[in-house]
């Protein structure tokens, strides 16, 4: 079944599928929409549920998860009302679609990273784990989340132009410090996606979300 949907407070595209399989919380880039990573969700993870929203901030047209005000400097007040948001929609979508919440896993590319990962820092517990390709550090938070159920996958650009190392970097230490299990994988390029991080990703999502290693 596959479902576009306004009633949950996110445009979006909802693709059924295995019970065994996680559902893939898909979440495009700067300019990025509903169907743009359907694609790549399905090469990740074959038999996955697909679960995918539209950005609701518009950027001179383009949608986005929540604002900055200038490359790379966030708009603080919108990204946390903007992550409960996010956090409430897939809360919203797994009743709806009848998917276990539980085994919720976040594939988000840029913008789409930094939303997941802002939900990881803030609402761990409303992911099962995720796959950040590119992503910073979001902000700096108060207190140390509890992630030690979390497992992520973080994949960077050593010459990144819009992600300098140390800000994806210091977001690793952040997951590491809250317990999370964290993989990491550096291409030698940019902000764009690669075959190899993908590759990458796929192996590591299907080793640590078989229905047998999401209860190790």
């Amino acid at each position: 079944m596959t479902t576009t949907s306004r009633d949950l407070g996110f445009v979006h595209r909802f693709v059924a599928g295995s019970a065994a399989a996680p559902t893939l919380l898909l979440l495009h880039g700067t300019g990025g929409n509903e169907t743009d990573l359907l694609s790549l969700g399905q090469e990740l993870y074959p038999g996955a549920a697909l679960l995918s929203p539209r950005g609701r901030v518009l950027e001179r047209g383009m949608p986005r998860f929540f604002r900055r005000l200038a490359e790379g400097v966030f708009d603080q007040e919108d990204l946390a009302r903007r992550t409960d948001e996010l956090v409430g929609f897939i809360r919203d979508a797994a009743v709806e679609y009848r998917v276990d919440p539980t085994r919720v896993v976040a594939v988000g590319y840029s913008n789409g990273a930094n939303i997941a990962a802002s939900v990881l820092l803030r609402q761990p517990i409303a992911l099962a784990g995720a796959v950040l390709f590119h992503p910073m550090v979001p902000f700096e938070p108060e207190q140390r989340p509890d992630m030690r159920d979390a497992r992520i996958f973080i994949s960077a650009g050593k010459s990144d132009p819009m992600v300098p190392q140390r800000l994806t970097q210091r977001l690793i230490e952040l997951l590491q410090d809250g317990g999370a299990r964290v993989a990491v994988h550096w291409e030698p390029g940019g902000h764009e996606l690669v075959a190899g991080e993908v590759a990458a990703a796929r192996l590591w999502l299907q080793e640590a979300f078989t229905q047998q290693g999401a209860g190790s």
